[in-house]
């Protein structure tokens, strides 16, 4: 298999998998908690605080509780609260209070029923008994409502004189009241919550909220509730200054009337909006959802799916396209623009589009991509440092991949040792020798000299027909860098002892190498055109190497004075004498290197060289 293939194959099934995880963490709801907080999220930031001006809410608060008295009250106090409401002019009354059993007090439950004959506009609370263990896991067939198997209602004296209406809240899988069963079917007929009853009998138009499209896989008639208000939003007065009649009378003049606890730590439950919500504000929040004739329409989950198959398809294919920095902005910057979009359409249109699950997706997607892509560009540069490493130092190899910048024109000065090897009794050799016989021996020499040079830090300049150069020093710093060139060039004559006796046994022809060496400043760096870069010396002190390589008998090493002064205590030497080099004024001082003597003191480990 070609290698942009298997790449291509490594590729396809890398999405594949990035694909199907995300179906999967979709289909299994992976998501939901951060859905459910965005979406909670968006319904608080696009509250406007200020609910319709018909709705009141009448607060059994903690001054009504000393003032009237403990909990619960001679239920004349309700019907004398009725008669001051109905004279006041009130629309519709809605008790947010359980009247399912019979008081204490007959008589004052008998005046309270006669209050209630007298009027068509009151809404008594019931309960539907759906199970202790009812939640979201709960089976409905599609296109049903909740069923009750049992209801609580108001005791017998109240039940024919007022309109019914479930106080049931609908909570989710996290305990937050975000919808509300708007009609919940039980044997005694199908009941309404508290909010539609009221709004249908203030003359709203509710056809809608009875008719409500489904929501995905939840109970037909099922309301996503439009928090558009918190507690302190709704205009409220204390029941007791009802009672008293402190509030004036035209207060309540057509006006839709709530009346539930408000004391501290009664009847609260968790909303989008606030954590301790007072339940008579979220049958007021339905309440204004449905005289506002608000409804949140949620898209789909086919819309979900196609955004989420975008989101993937559109990272992933950035991720191969961009580089690493910008693809990071690119697609944080669009999570952050989906994530506006959602936010705008749902504030101003009311339709809740789920991104939460696409942004995943195309996060997951980017991550799995990206790993793939730093694989195959980590492979490459591997690959790359190897075959380069075969021309230039792999320490040179790797200071360039790792820069992330390009390779830039220009030298510094810096003190460096230079090596130069010349192969003799190589012309006389090749006219024996096949052309391919040629390459390699020229490749077996060149093998024995890497291989020394690389070992000593070297860093191999360029091969020039049967010559060499190297530097030390460059591009990375070597300590003791003197050392380590004549240790080179040693190791490299005593190798040469075994290739000159196979080379005579079979061809008959004697062969040596040259060596000179020199230390000194010299200009090293990237030096060339924008279209071909040589990283090389120049330089006197290069020419100054060159030149004593030129003097240098068969097998010998001959080093500058310079050279010698660094290493005089490592090796063992033999004064040549001076020669006089071309393009020099002054002569310069020739040491021959005999033998080897100790490693630095920081390089004791090493052995002897054999």
């Amino acid at each position: 298999m070609k290698k942009g293939v298997r790449k291509s194959a490594v590729i396809l099934i890398g999405n594949a998998c990035v694909v199907l995880i995300c179906f999967i963490f979709l289909l299994f709801g992976v998501w939901k908690v951060l859905s459910d907080r965005t979406y909670d999220f968006n319904m608080k930031q696009s509250m406007t605080g200020q609910p319709n001006e018909d709705i009141v809410v009448i607060g059994i608060d903690t001054e009504s509780i000393k003032s009237v008295g403990p909990y619960p009250w001679d239920r004349k106090v309700y019907a004398q609260l009725i008669s001051q409401l109905e004279k006041a002019g009130a629309k519709v009354i809605g008790f947010d209070i359980e009247l399912y059993t019979a008081s204490a007090n007959p008589e004052s439950d008998k005046l309270l029923s006669e209050e209630l004959a007298k009027h068509k506009n009151i809404v008594l609370p019931s309960h539907a008994k759906l199970g202790s263990d009812f939640d979201r896991s709960t089976k409905v067939k599609e296109g049903e409502l909740i069923s009750a198997d049992e209801v609580e209602q108001p005791i017998s004296l109240f039940k024919p004189y007022s309109n019914k209406a479930h106080i049931n809240a609908t909570y989710d899988t996290d305990g937050i009241i975000r919808s509300n069963w708007l009609q919940i079917k039980t044997p005694e007929g199908i009941f309404p919550s508290m909010g539609l009853a009221m709004a249908q009998l203030a003359g709203a138009d509710v056809t809608k909220y009875v008719n409500l499209p489904l929501l995905q896989n939840r109970p037909k008639s099922e309301m996503l509730i439009k928090w558009d208000a918190l507690e302190y939003n709704f205009e409220t007065i204390s029941f007791a200054r009802v009672l008293n009649g402190s509030i004036p009378p035209q207060t309540f003049k057509d006006r839709i009337v709530l009346v539930g606890y408000t004391a501290p730590g009664s009847d609260e439950g968790i909303t989008p909006v606030e954590k301790h919500m007072h339940l008579v504000y979220a049958h007021a929040n339905i309440l204004n959802q449905i005289l506002n004739q608000r409804l949140i329409s949620p898209a789909g989950g086919a819309v979900t799916i196609a955004l989420s198959a975008f989101m993937i398809a559109l990272f992933g294919f950035l991720t191969w396209r961009l580089k690493a920095i910008t693809g990071i902005v690119l697609v944080f910057g669009m999570s952050v623009i989906l994530l506006v979009v959602q936010y705008m359409t749902f504030a101003y249109n009311d339709i809740y589009i789920e991104t939460v699950g696409g942004v995943a997706s195309g996060l997951i997607s980017y991550l799995g991509n990206i790993a793939m892509k730093t694989y195959f560009e980590t492979k490459q540069k591997n690959y790359i440092t190897k075959q380069f490493g075969r021309y230039i130092s792999p320490d040179l190899v790797n200071e360039i991949a790792k820069s992330d910048s390009e390779i830039k024109l220009g030298g510094i000065s810096k003190n460096l040792t230079v090596l130069f090897l010349d192969v003799r009794g190589f012309t006389p050799l090749s006219e024996k020798l096949k052309p391919e016989e040629v390459v390699d021996f020229l490749n077996m020499m060149f093998d024995l000299i890497t291989e020394k040079a690389l070992h000593n830090h070297g860093t191999i300049d360029k091969f020039i027909g049967d010559a060499a150069m190297i530097l030390y020093n460059a591009p990375l710093d070597v300590k003791d860098h003197p050392y380590y060139a004549v240790r080179t060039a040693f190791e490299i004559q005593k190798g040469m002892e075994k290739v000159r006796a196979e080379v005579m046994e079979k061809y008959g022809v004697s062969i040596s190498v040259g060596i000179g060496i020199n230390t000194g400043d010299v200009v090293v760096g990237n030096i060339g055109s924008y279209l071909r870069v040589d990283y090389t010396a120049i330089g006197d002190n290069v020419n100054t190497a060159a030149r004593i390589e030129s003097n240098t008998s068969p097998n010998q090493i001959l080093v500058s004075e310079s050279t010698y002064e660094l290493t005089k205590a490592y090796f063992e030497y033999n004064y040549v004498g001076e020669k006089l080099m071309k393009g020099k004024s002054v002569p310069l001082k020739l040491f021959e290197v005999t033998g080897w003597v100790q490693a630095p003191a920081a390089k004791a480990g090493e052995g002897k060289v054999s």
